[in-house]
């Protein structure tokens, strides 16, 4: 029956994510190997959902439940990763947890690190050796994943069992293959919303941070990267969930280029890197006066300051990113774009089709990518040139510009490039975002 305990083992699961007939599940509660508890409890007199933690009285929900013919409360905040209810236990593994390799020498990569770099991954090494939590603050393009390879060599050679958590679907699928190809001998799980590796118990897993909700007291490493990132820093669901899938003693590492006040103050280990990998400057961001940007779409019209850039880059055969602030604007921009007979392509975060759209742009099939800030982080397109328009719209954050503003310029071949920000009103966070990133660049230079 131990044959089982992949499936299980460090998760609490609905009956309904259980690929098992009944029979196999009854047999296995009946050897004490499994154990269900209630999806749904009491504490102190609320409602409390055990998977999120969620309490909130708006977000659980009643309906006469065909399956225990009462009226059944439900969770409605964990809703998408299916039902917690007061008639749906979660089951977990009460045998014996399967044992992960010691595997030395389990780092296949060249490369080598810059000094920053390297003080980095020796403070992420020590933090796993002493279990404790460490945020490293570093820059666009300061090269965090390459940071983590050491100290991931170092527990895998220990057997320890390791989770990266990152915000979006998008980013896992970037990170998979090149952590696949950094450490081809670990066994890696990729989970995110339709992913097949849900049933492996792998020593590395990277995940979406909505996908951890499933995990319990199973990884000795847990490392969240983009940790400022929605939906992290607005789902305090999320921090538990983290908190729930590490051990009880286990190493924490927050990874951000614009960690929040409230992380900087958390009494724990900072090390920051205000330079790239590749030793160059960060590309500060333009500021253009674009006209009402907002009334020219709706009139069916892009700003001719904006055509000229864009004519400017093209001509030069430059990839070009351009942001807008919501998906109504990307459609209405992508439009007239291929109606002036620009090749451009849009994509957004319901979009089926954007990760081959993506793939496309990257290969350099497709001239101009207009997107949502569903690629302001997390992605690499080398000689990419950026535009904002709309830069002074209320979703594009300090922390969003920032980020934005970080996709240019990552590549060592191709260190610089032309971020430019098109507004109708320079924002408070334009100008902090400008800022942000005039200062890391002063502080980069002094070291």
């Amino acid at each position: 029956m131990l044959k089982y305990a992949p499936i299980f083992a460090g998760k609490r699961l609905l009956r309904s994510e259980i690929p098992l007939p009944s029979h196999i599940l009854a047999e296995l509660e009946q050897k004490q190997l499994i154990r269900r508890e209630a999806g749904l409890v009491t504490e102190k007199g609320r409602l409390t959902c055990r998977r999120c933690n969620n309490r909130d009285p708006f977000l659980i929900g009643s309906h006469l439940c065909a399956k225990c013919g009462e009226r059944c409360h439900y969770c409605r905040h964990c809703l998408t990763l299916g039902k917690v209810s007061q008639c749906e236990p979660l089951f977990s593994w009460q045998g014996l947890i399967p044992q992960l390799p010691e595997v030395a020498e389990s780092l296949s990569w060249s490369g080598a690190l810059s000094a920053g770099q390297q003080r980095a991954a020796i403070a992420v090494k020590e933090a796993i050796r002493q279990q404790k939590q460490l945020l490293i603050w570093a820059v666009t393009g300061a090269g965090k994943t390459e940071i983590l390879f050491p100290g991931l060599e170092q527990a895998f050679s220990e057997g320890k069992r390791v989770l990266l958590a990152t915000p979006r679907a998008d980013v896992v699928k970037e990170l998979e293959p090149r952590l696949r190809r950094s450490f081809p001998r670990i066994a890696i799980s990729a989970l995110y919303g339709g992913s097949r590796d849900r049933h492996r118990y792998s020593q590395l897993v990277i995940a979406t941070t909505h996908q951890i909700l499933r995990f319990y007291r199973t990884f000795d490493v847990v490392i969240v990267d983009e940790v400022d990132a929605f939906p992290y820093s607005y789902d305090q669901s999320l921090a538990y969930a983290v908190s729930q899938a590490e051990k009880k003693q286990a190493a924490r590492i927050y990874l951000s280029a614009t960690p929040s006040q409230a992380l900087r103050s958390e009494p724990l280990e900072v090390i920051k890197i205000p330079r790239r990998f590749h030793g160059f400057p960060l590309p500060e961001p333009r500021f253009s006066w674009c006209g009402n940007w907002q009334k020219h779409l709706k009139k069916g019209k892009l700003p001719a300051v904006l055509l000229r850039w864009l004519t400017e880059h093209l001509n030069q055969r430059k990839p070009i990113l351009l942001f807008v602030p919501t998906v109504s604007f990307l459609h209405q921009a992508t439009r007239l774009l291929q109606n002036d007979s620009y090749d451009a392509v849009s994509v957004h975060a319901n979009d089926s089709g954007r990760h081959q759209r993506i793939e496309a742009f990257r290969q350099q099939k497709t001239a101009i990518l207009v997107t949502t800030t569903i690629l302001e982080r997390g992605v690499t397109f080398p000689g990419v040139q950026v535009a904002v328009l709309g830069a002074d719209h209320r979703i594009f954050t300090e922390t969003a510009l920032v980020q934005i503003a970080g996709r240019v310029g990552r590549s060592a071949a191709q260190p610089d490039g032309d971020v430019i920000f098109f507004h109708y009103g320079i924002s408070q966070a334009m100008r902090a975002a400008k800022r942000h990133i005039q200062l890391m660049n002063q502080e980069a230079s002094t070291k």
